[in-house]
C-alpha cells in the first residue's frame, strides 16, 4: 500500500499536488493534514485537521477511526499499525510575511510548522519527504525570507529521510486565491521569459509543473536516495 501525506493542500501548489495524487493509481490513499478541511470528497482522500504545530501529539490511527464511520479504512489502519506501507509526504506549506503579520509568525509557519510535520511523518514511518522551498534559500542569507527557507531545509536534512527532495521553484504562475501585488508585478515583467524559453532556472514556473515534478520524483523509488535539490529548470525538464 502506498500513502501520500499532504500538507499545505489549500495553497497554489498544494491543490495541484492533490489533483495529481488523486488521479495517480500508484497511491491508495491521500491523507491531507491542515487547520481546516476542503470542500472536497473523494474515495482516496482522508482529511484531518488540527494544530499543525502540535502535530506530534496527533494519534493518526484514532483520527482515522473517527473519520471512518463505515469501516472502509480498516485496511489502511492495519497497514499503518504494522508499518507495511510506503509513506510519501508532500509539503507545500508556506506564507508571506505580510499575510502572517510578522517575521516571527512567518517563521513559525515556514520553518517551525514544516519541521514539526516532517518529524511527525518520520515518527509514523514516513520514508520520503518532498518539500517546496524557494529559489535562493540559504540559512546564511541576509534576506530573511531566504534565510528561513534555508533553515527549514537544514532541519529537514537532519531528519535523515530515505529520500528528501527539496524543490526550489522560481516565481510561481497559477490562479492564487489572494492578490499579491509584488508577485503580480514580477509576473508581468518575467512572463516573457516563459514564452521565449530562456533562463530556465529563474523564469517563472507553473504550479502544476512543480506538483508533477514532485510526484514523479517520489515515485522514482530506488533511483535517488538521500538529499536531492531540484531547481526550476530541472522541474520544467521533468514535465515537458
Amino acid at each position: 500500500m502506498r500513502i501520500a501525506i499532504l500538507s499545505g493542500t489549500s495553497g497554489l501548489i498544494g491543490m495541484q499536488l492533490l489533483h495529481q495524487l488523486l488521479k495517480n493509481p500508484s497511491y491508495d490513499y491521500i491523507i491531507s493534514i491542515g487547520r481546516r478541511e476542503l470542500a472536497l470528497k473523494h474515495a482516496k482522500l482522508i482529511q484531518l485537521k488540527g494544530d499543525l504545530l502540535k502535530v506530534s501529539d496527533w494519534n493518526l490511527g484514532e483520527m482515522i477511526v473517527e473519520k471512518d464511520l463505515g469501516g472502509e479504512h480498516q485496511d489502511l489502519r492495519s497497514k499503518l499499525e504494522s508499518g507495511d506501507c510506503q509513506i510519501d509526504s508532500f509539503c507545500s506549506l508556506g506564507t508571506t510575511i505580510g499575510k502572517a503579520g510578522s517575521k516571527e509568525k512567518f517563521k513559525s509557519i515556514d520553518q517551525d510548522m514544516v519541521l514539526a510535520i516532517a518529524s511527525w511523518v518520520k515518527s509514523i514511518g514516513g520514508n520520503q519527504f518532498c518539500y517546496v522551498s524557494a529559489l535562493g534559500a540559504d540559512s546564511n542569507s541576509g534576506v530573511f525570507y531566504n534565510q528561513v527557507k534555508g533553515q527549514a531545509e537544514d532541519g529537514l536534512k537532519d531528519l535523515n529521510f530515505d529520500y528528501l527532495g527539496i524543490f526550489r521553484p522560481s516565481l510561481l504562475l497559477g490562479e492564487r486565491k489572494e492578490f499579491r501585488f509584488g508577485e503580480q508585478v514580477a509576473t508581468v515583467l518575467m512572463k516573457p521569459l516563459v514564452w521565449l524559453k530562456v533562463l530556465k532556472n529563474i523564469r517563472p514556473i507553473y504550479d502544476y509543473q512543480v506538483a508533477k515534478a514532485m510526484v514523479q520524483k517520489a515515485l522514482d523509488t530506488g533511483k535517488a536516495k538521500g538529499v536531492e535539490i531540484i531547481n526550476s529548470g530541472q522541474m520544467q525538464d521533468l514535465t515537458t
